[in-house]
């Protein structure tokens, strides 16, 4: 959904639902009522992170402005990723030809891409399988930077796009009932608090929906798996 918006006619937003689940915590002088320190796009699930005071919203955004914050994404992509690993490290910058329509974002090595900036991001590879009986992959996403879409637009420029991502497929993936993109677990380090929320996993093969079957495990998910990547992203960075 979206997070919040100046449009009074967009009435399904993240802003309202909370202000519907936790009335005392709205805050009237601010612009959104509530303290909102990082974004999700709308075709994104999961973890988010709201400031309960001033104080505390400074210290979050302090936080990723110095990258002290972890953030973990999982995603079921199209075709089957034979390496166990990746770093995709593209600078990634407005699509010209879409700013009006999507902002749409592009890597570098197009020659439609405006002001491109560094972009790093780590892949890891847990199952391979079949999504609607066709090959997919679930892989463990860390992005390093924080670009706009840079999880969607690096998945694409390796030939794996995320399904249901309706914007980067060219608008071909109509089918899925959401876009296979999920914040699973956010780790925030600042002067005030430090939190590490995890959620579960929403493309586990006992929801229907999500039509996903793996035929092979290559990595199981936890604690190590977590380690492993944003260690593989962070050597990349110092070589």
């Amino acid at each position: 959904m979206v997070i919040n918006s100046n449009d009074p006619k967009v009435t399904c937003t993240l802003q309202l639902k909370l202000g519907k689940m936790f009335p005392n915590l709205v805050n009237p002088s601010l612009r959104h009522e509530f303290y909102f320190v990082h974004r999700l796009d709308y075709a994104t699930s999961g973890v988010i992170c709201i400031a309960l005071n001033k104080q505390s919203a400074q210290a979050a955004s302090n936080a990723f402005e110095k990258r002290k914050v972890k953030k973990y994404y999982l995603a079921l992509v199209h075709g089957h990723i034979h390496k166990s690993h990746m770093i995709i490290s593209k600078p990634i910058g407005h699509d010209v030809r879409e700013m009006s329509e999507s902002r749409k974002m592009c890597t570098s090595d197009s020659n439609f891409c405006l002001k491109p900036r560094d972009s790093s991001t780590g892949i890891l590879v847990l199952e391979l399988g079949f999504f609607n009986n066709k090959p997919a992959t679930k892989v463990l996403l860390y992005p390093k930077t924080g670009r706009r879409h840079q999880l969607r637009v690096h998945c694409l420029c390796i030939g794996h796009t995320i399904i249901g991502d309706y914007t980067y497929s060219g608008k071909q993936d109509t089918e899925p009932h959401r876009t296979f993109l999920h914040a699973l677990r956010i780790i925030l380090f600042t002067d005030v608090e430090n939190l590490d929320v995890k959620t579960t996993d929403p493309f586990d093969t006992s929801i229907s929906q999500n039509k996903w079957k793996p035929s092979k495990i290559v990595r199981t998910l936890d604690e190590s798996t977590f380690t492993d990547i944003s260690e593989l992203v962070q050597s990349d960075l110092i070589n």
